[in-house]
């Protein structure tokens, strides 16, 4: 049997169609039509020598060896798009600089910083890692070419600025230790027992310091909702706060994306506590029509976020 060749124009049909949700809609999105489109995955089962997908009411759904080809066809699209643009930007000159919050650092910038150092060795890169309000304050001021800032609807101090795309939109969730379910602090079990309202203590907050528009929102929901709280840690340093919560000194809030291994978000219905408002993590680039490396490290980030997001 001779060595297989998987195609890429029908890999990124399948990883497009399920992206989607809709193998029409997929073929729609690359100009094929649907029938084109199906040929191509009959093809890839036969490629594969297995069946990739089963029945699901109307619909597909992938087996697990469909899981698994879809893994990879994710793997070698980004290598051939990284390739491509390499080949498009081998010249590409210049600079970046970039404003990102502390909780992205892990979970966005390696992956969309070695795919563009690696493609664009010429450009320098400077990344300055800060909290909201002053990303907000060096975009207004000229000092930051794009940044990724988490927002919340209506929260104070946050001001409307330009050249804004929304990347993603996720609930805001109460956050405790990783063993949350063997937490025996009397401030949880109380909570766990009887609701939020019946404890006889105010709820222990985890949060940073008063220049974070996220203590407000938090505390605002509490008050509304007749639950006493307490600041029991504050730092500038989101690190200091995971190390406070997963020692059990308290609650904190934030999205799933990008914890630690160390924490957990968790229903707010687990201790009688309210929900949270949702958050949404925006882009903003310094110009509306950005310079060539500029608009190549938006598209990075951009496929950072969609891929650390597909657990969600």
């Amino acid at each position: 049997m001779g060595q297989v060749l998987f195609d890429l124009d029908v890999l990124r049909s399948f990883s497009t169609g399920i992206a989607l949700g809709s193998f029409a809609r997929a073929a729609d999105r690359l100009g094929r039509s649907t029938s084109a489109v199906s040929a191509q995955l009959k093809k890839l089962e036969a490629q594969a020598g297995t069946a990739l997908f089963r029945r699901a009411g109307r619909g597909l759904q992938l087996t697990d060896a469909g899981e698994t080809m879809l893994a990879y066809a994710h793997r070698m699209l980004e290598i051939n798009d990284e390739a491509a643009a390499a080949m498009r930007g081998a010249d590409l000159e210049g600079w970046v600089r970039l404003g990102v919050q502390e909780n992205l650092g892990e979970s966005v910038l390696p992956a969309a910083l070695g795919r563009f150092a690696r493609a664009h060795p010429k450009v320098r890169i400077e990344a300055h890692m800060a909290r909201s309000a002053d990303l907000r304050e060096r975009l207004h001021l000229g000092q930051l070419d794009l940044a990724l800032i988490w927002e919340v609807k209506g929260a104070p101090g946050v001001a409307e600025l330009p050249n804004r795309e929304r990347l993603m939109r996720l609930p805001l969730q109460w956050v405790g230790p990783a063993d949350l379910d063997g937490l025996d602090a009397p401030w949880w079990t109380e909570r766990r027992a009887g609701g939020a309202r019946k404890s006889r203590e105010p709820l222990p907050l985890i949060l940073l310091d008063a220049a974070c528009p996220l203590r407000a929102t938090v505390t605002a929901v509490l008050d509304r909702a007749g639950i006493a709280w307490r600041h029991a840690f504050t730092s500038s340093s989101l690190s200091a706060l995971w190390a406070a919560t997963s020692a059990g000194l308290g609650l904190s809030a934030l999205t799933a994306f990008g914890l630690p291994a160390h924490v957990r978000a968790f229903d707010h219905g687990m201790a009688g506590l309210p929900a949270l408002p949702p958050m949404t993590l925006a882009m903003y680039r310094a110009q509306a029509e950005s310079e060539p490396p500029v608009a190549r490290m938006a598209d990075l980030l951009r496929d950072a976020v969609r891929d650390g997001s597909r657990a969600f």
